[in-house]
């Protein structure tokens, strides 16, 4: 069979059945056995489409015949399918939070912030100059501000560190490319697993707190489709051997360029552009996506997030970044 439709919910609350699986089954055109990957989790469903095919509206087509049940489905080639390379965007992806809305409510401004940060990854306004406007509104933060808001708001998203240390373990490459701030994807990567992270520099003052000024260039949308591009040639990775994933404007070029990009719980204009979308599943979802069953997961328990970890990593950086005091 040329194509596969992996169907799949949360894990949390295993709902898949076999009359959701015949469901599929009957929209897809010549389909093969179904093969479970997680008994009530997630399922294979080879089938083999005419030429060229529209693989999103089999998608669709498969979950309006399930009508309106938590089930996720993704339909894709089966040849190629474990990918070598994975590209995770941070806020609201990799972990619940958007960062720069946190360190806004420190000063009293997360409403306002907020509002931005929710036009700009619906694509409303252009990312780079939102960035540089809410950032402004950060001077005069400490640093020391952000291990405490680590500690208290940041929550790691359900299957992240099983999804990357999976794929670590399987030989592939990882990282956490975030147009938020290195502050905070210096420890989420580190917590996670990832191989490395990239993000924005958020310049710090003479004396030693945030300037309201970012670094620039501004990484958005081309600096994560470069560092796709960059990383599949450093590792010599074809662009069919590609994973992305991410919820906002600014992910659409990685999305798009990668052999599997996955919008994740993600704005509508992102997720109807994405090869895939994950409404309802955590991101282990992205592993079944690959064809990994249950067992071949690497488990782990969920780290905490630790304060010392930030001050460990950051004095580091801030060593390494001494020449971007204004």
């Amino acid at each position: 069979m040329t194509h596969v439709a992996t169907l799949v919910c949360d894990p949390s609350f295993p709902s898949l059945t076999e009359a959701h699986v015949q469901q599929a089954i009957d929209v897809l055109p010549r389909p093969g056995q179904p093969e479970w990957l997680d008994k009530g989790v997630a399922v294979d469903i080879p089938f083999e489409p005419e030429e060229p095919a529209d693989l999103r509206a089999f998608a669709d087509a498969g979950r309006a015949a399930m009508g309106a049940v938590a089930i996720d489905v993704i339909v894709q080639a089966a040849e190629g399918r474990r990918k070598k390379l994975l590209l995770a965007d941070m806020d609201s992806t990799m972990i619940g939070q958007e960062c720069v809305d946190e360190l806004a409510a420190l000063v009293g401004k997360k409403a306002f912030v907020a509002e931005i940060t929710e036009r700009a990854m619906r694509g409303e306004i252009a990312f780079e100059p939102a960035l540089r406007e809410r950032v402004a509104l950060l001077k005069g933060l400490h640093p020391d501000s952000v291990p405490r808001l680590i500690a208290k708001k940041i929550t790691l998203t359900p299957g992240g560190r099983t999804l990357v240390q999976t794929m670590r373990s399987h030989g592939a490459h990882t990282a956490l490319i975030s147009g938020g701030f290195t502050v905070f994807t210096s420890v989420i990567a580190e917590k996670i697993g990832f191989h490395e992270n990239q993000a924005n520099v958020l310049l710090l003052g003479e004396d030693g707190r945030f300037s309201g000024f970012v670094a620039e260039p501004v990484r958005g949308k081309e600096a994560k489709l470069e560092a796709l591009r960059g990383l599949r040639e450093k590792h010599s990775i074809a662009a069919r051997e590609t994973l992305a994933v991410g919820d906002g404007a600014n992910d659409l070029g990685m999305l798009q360029e990668a052999g599997l990009g996955v919008a994740f719980r993600a704005k509508p204009a992102v997720a109807a552009a994405a090869h895939a979308r994950i409404d309802h599943a955590d991101l282990t979802a992205l592993l079944y996506a690959q064809g990994y069953r249950r067992e071949e997961f690497f488990v782990e328990a969920r780290p905490q997030l630790n304060p010392s970890d930030w001050k460990r990593k950051y004095g580091a950086m801030e060593k390494a970044h001494e020449r971007t005091r204004l």
